[in-house]
């Protein structure tokens, strides 16, 4: 199981194409069986298309968008056809369902599963919300609580969400032994990147000097020991190879992708991009995303974009023809679109390859994941001569020039136009690089989280202004770049309406309501374009999703207030009542806990 993928973090695609079958061309919907109509009335309808940005009705057969506008409009296809008026929502107000366009819904709900050590509080869609860990002494209390709670002293505790920045230090085999010496206990971190160990996960799992030796990452202490560090790519990736098993338990893998489905739910999601499909397990992730693509259980549709490495291991040469073959899976739920690479490592863990003026202390993190930009192009270069969309994950200043000067040799050996090359995350930009994806016509989907949770907890490490500066949302729509925002989930909780009131306030949302970087603020138009239409853009499914249209699935996010009207500083407290996906309804109330499985 090759791990590297998940592990440092996770369209249309161009007219120049070598593979025709990779080409995403718009499509004809099916014609659509217009025996039944349902009208929803809604008090306001924000369509997204800027023809008719608003409406109070919209007319929906087989679970398809038929015509939008006011019942009077309808009446071409209300006079003519069945029809139901549906007034639930009459006092609401009506978006198009809204799109994660960069998540991990396995992983997510695997990790969210287990004992939490995440800083920030977090959502809990079938019960109360974890709070947060505060500290380091808050870590190790609740560590200990949790060993404590299993009553088997053999039994292995797997907690996720140790923050080494908020936390003020990364675990070791020491620390760890102050809760138990003996239970075999394992932490993944909050970035997903790294693992550590005590004493009794180091004897469980008969892991020794000579065993790890000459594997980067695994850290040994001046006597020549473990010291329980598993920091990074390959380093991780061996301690997964020995314990994965018991991270990941398959019989758990349906309701686990049931806990993210209904978390992105109740947040008013329809449309989520699983941003690493196959860094898990390519078998076992494919076996649950059709389930679930089939499942009345289900509540969104998904869009997986395969990992590049991870099939170039598994699949070789024949990575690029296995990757066009998982279209055969698609349905109206699941969208096979796309390919990811990384080009350095996590913001949160400090591991992004940063240049000058480095961080404060004068470390430069990680390396970045290929040696320069002529060897990233070159791994990519196959993917991007057959008609590909390329996602890649860039956060530090390094590996963001290498994703742009690599997209750069891309277009010279091969020009495309369409190509919908997406700059993943956006870390530590500049007004260089802003101009760059400009002039080469990338994407971008940025994690905006980077402002509202993380701003003050690494400016001490990257120094103010560069914390700041995240993502640069403001110069990049000003610059006419289509940008969507993302939660990275697990890195944080999915919750558009959060995001997009952090694009426009730019506030500090947990600790002292800071606002950084005033002037890359933006008005609530642009903020809920990037959970919308520009969303489904930077997923190449915007013929599909995205905004309110004739043709379009009917899928829907059904609020109690439109963020464009109230005070700005109440965006991120408008409540989701419902979702609709395919014209089904879905109220919030319905995913509140766990339901019978395929």
């Amino acid at each position: 199981m090759n791990l590297k993928i998940k592990l440092i973090s996770i369209g249309i695609v161009g007219l120049f194409s070598g593979l025709a079958s990779a080409v995403q061309l718009l499509e004809p919907p099916s014609t659509p069986k217009v025996s039944n109509i349902t009208v929803f009335v809604a008090k306001k309808i924000v369509t997204m298309d800027p023809a008719i940005p608003n409406a109070t009705a919209v007319a929906v057969a087989d679970g398809r968008i038929l015509s939008v506008g006011s019942l009077e409009d309808l009446k071409p296809w209300t006079d003519k056809y069945p029809t139901q008026i549906n007034r639930d929502f009459a006092n609401k107000v009506i978006y198009p369902g809204f799109i994660e366009p960069h998540a991990h819904t396995l992983m997510g709900g695997i990790v969210f599963n287990k004992p939490m050590l995440f800083p920030a509080p977090m959502p809990n869609p079938w019960g109360p919300a974890f709070p947060g860990i505060a500290n380091l002494q808050a870590g190790m209390d609740a560590l200990k609580k949790y060993s404590n709670a299993i009553k088997d002293p053999n039994q292995i505790l797997m907690a996720w969400g140790w923050d080494e920045v908020s936390m003020g230090r990364a675990p070791d085999r020491q620390l760890l032994d102050q809760v138990s010496a003996t239970r075999p206990i394992i932490i993944w971190n909050a970035s997903g990147r790294n693992f550590y160990v005590n004493s009794g996960a180091i004897n469980h799992y008969s892991i020794t000097p000579d065993k790890v030796k000459g594997i980067t990452g695994i850290g040994i202490d001046k006597n020549g020991q473990l010291n329980g560090q598993f920091l990074d790519v390959t380093a991780a990736e061996y301690l997964m190879s020995v314990a994965g098993k018991d991270i990941m338990n398959p019989s758990q893998m349906p309701r686990d992708y049931l806990y993210m489905s209904d978390l992105m739910q109740q947040a008013g999601i329809t449309t989520m991009g699983e941003l690493s499909f196959g860094a898990l397990d390519l078998d076992m992730e494919l076996k649950v995303a059709r389930d679930f693509s089939t499942s009345s259980a289900g509540s969104m549709r998904v869009v997986p974009v395969v990992t590049g490495e991870v099939l170039k291991a598994k699949y070789g040469d024949k990575a690029i023809q296995e990757a066009l073959n998982f279209k055969r899976y698609d349905n109206d739920r699941l969208i096979f679109q796309g390919v990811k690479f990384f080009s350095d490592g996590g913001y949160m863990p400090e591991t992004m390859h940063m240049g000058h003026p480095t961080y404060v202390d004068g470390g430069i993190g990680g390396p970045s994941t290929y040696a320069n930009a002529k060897d990233f192009a070159s791994t990519m270069k196959p993917w991007w001569d057959a008609g590909f969309h390329i996602h890649v994950h860039s956060n530090g200043d390094v590996g963001n020039l290498d994703t742009l000067n690599a997209l750069q040799l891309l277009q010279d050996s091969k020009p495309r136009f369409d190509h919908r090359f997406t700059v993943n995350h956006f870390g530590v930009p500049s007004t260089a690089m802003v101009f760059k994806i400009k002039a080469l016509n990338a994407v971008v989907s940025a994690n905006v989280s980077y402002i509202s949770q993380r701003a003050k907890l690494q400016s001490p490490a990257m120094g103010t202004d560069r914390a700041s500066t995240a993502t640069r949302l403001g110069m990049l729509v000003r610059n006419g770049i289509v940008t969507s925002i993302h939660s990275d989930a697990p890195v944080s909780a999915p919750n558009p309406l959060q995001e997009a009131w952090s694009v426009v306030t730019r506030r500090d949302v947990y600790n002292d309501g800071k606002v950084w970087a005033p002037a890359e603020a933006l008005p609530p138009s642009e903020a809920m374009k990037m959970i919308t239409i520009n969303a489904a853009y930077t997923l190449g499914v915007e013929d599909k999703v995205g905004s309110i249209e004739a043709g379009k699935f009917a899928d829907f996010t059904v609020l109690d207030a439109d963020p464009q009207t109230i005070p700005e500083i109440k965006i991120k407290d408008v409540a989701v009542q419902a979702t609709v996906l395919g014209g089904r309804v879905i109220p919030v109330s319905e995913t509140k806990q766990p339901r019978p499985l395929p």
